[in-house]
């Protein structure tokens, strides 16, 4: 073999060897891979995405968190099980979907219960979210986390806006659970649940003729294009948990738990909004694009509030187990 050639070749299989070494020194020690149903531009997926770069900085790569978003992995109602049954680390999803299997989990669901600035900020690490990670884990999750989704809601329309609760006779909308659509039914409405992901087309396509969603979302995912009227209150708290595999997470050194929890008390921390009233911004944001919003005053919130909430009370007291003790820790918070 000529020199020159052999020189290549030496170098090819030195350089070959030396980007082996490399990626074994890159490489993680422990893979995280979290399924979620958000889109990129949503805030919850960009919530996730700074907690992965936070797990990777505090843990120094040891941790590496896999996101995989907008339900590419695993529908919504899927991540549960997935987890649980060790398929994949992680998952975040909105909390009050797992209210079919934790009755419970559905409370911050009833309106204009929690939307309380101080109570958003009191409820991660109080006895009411123990509560609730204690229902969790008997489910098979281990919870790390109560990110704030949307500390409001939006009804859209595309008739007539939905202001007073006599404007909800007849109108199929978009539902959450059937606890939620409780109060919705109590005003005259025919509500069909759905995820998130799924109520564009609905819209679209006149399966339902009215949305609920937080007002972010509504841009986020593009409501404007299809409905024309929004009506904005602080009706809900919703939260996507953030929980992991029991059996993953307790192979785990204690010192990179510790930090993957930081993390997460973080993406809570930053999920908190500055005010308890409704972003300037996010109604801007649906006015801009063409859609007709009006934000709910006091009287009128007082008027929607009671219209829907004693039947979602008392539907959940009557659903949950635990629902009364629940109740009264949420009114201690």
């Amino acid at each position: 073999m000529r020199p020159l050639l052999k020189t290549i070749l030496r170098a090819a299989v030195l350089g070959a060897g030396a980007l082996s070494l490399a990626s074994a020194v890159l490489a993680a020690d422990y893979t995280m891979r979290l399924s979620h149903q958000f889109p990129p531009a949503h805030h919850s997926a960009k919530n996730l995405e700074q907690f992965a770069a936070d797990v990777k900085a505090a843990t120094h790569g040891r941790v590496e968190v896999q996101l995989f978003g907008s339900a590419q992995l695993f529908k919504p109602n899927q991540n549960h099980a997935a987890v649980a049954s060790g398929k994949i680390e992680a998952a975040s999803i909105t909390g009050f979907s797992l209210g079919g299997a934790i009755p419970e989990m559905s409370v911050t669901l009833i309106p204009y219960l929690m939307t309380s600035l101080d109570k958003m900020r009191k409820f991660p690490g109080s006895e009411a979210a123990k509560l609730l990670d204690a229902k969790m884990a008997e489910k098979g999750l281990k919870n790390l986390g109560w990110m704030v989704d949307a500390s409001d809601g939006i009804f859209t329309s595309a008739k007539k806006p939905l202001i007073a609760p006599e404007d909800f006779k007849g109108v199929k909308i978009r539902g959450l659970t059937k606890l939620f659509d409780a109060g919705l039914v109590a005003m005259g409405a025919s509500p069909s649940a759905m995820p998130g992901s799924e109520v564009y087309q609905a819209l679209q396509t006149g399966v339902i003729d009215a949305g609920f969603t937080g007002v972010a979302a509504a841009y986020e995912r593009k409501y404007y294009e299809v409905q024309k009227y929004g009506v904005a209150s602080n009706i809900i708290l919703a939260h996507d948990v953030l929980f992991v595999n029991p059996e993953w997470w307790g192979k785990l050194p204690a010192d990179l738990r510790a930090d993957i929890e930081g993390a997460a008390h973080k993406a809570e921390q930053r999920s908190i909004p500055a005010s308890a009233e409704i972003p300037a911004s996010d109604i801007k944001n649906l006015r801009d694009s063409g859609m007709n919003v009006t934000v709910l005053t006091p009287a009128q919130q007082k008027a929607m509030s009671d219209a829907m909430q004693p039947a979602v009370l008392k539907a959940f007291l009557t659903s949950a187990p635990d629902a009364a003790k629940l109740i009264d820790l949420v009114n201690k918070l």
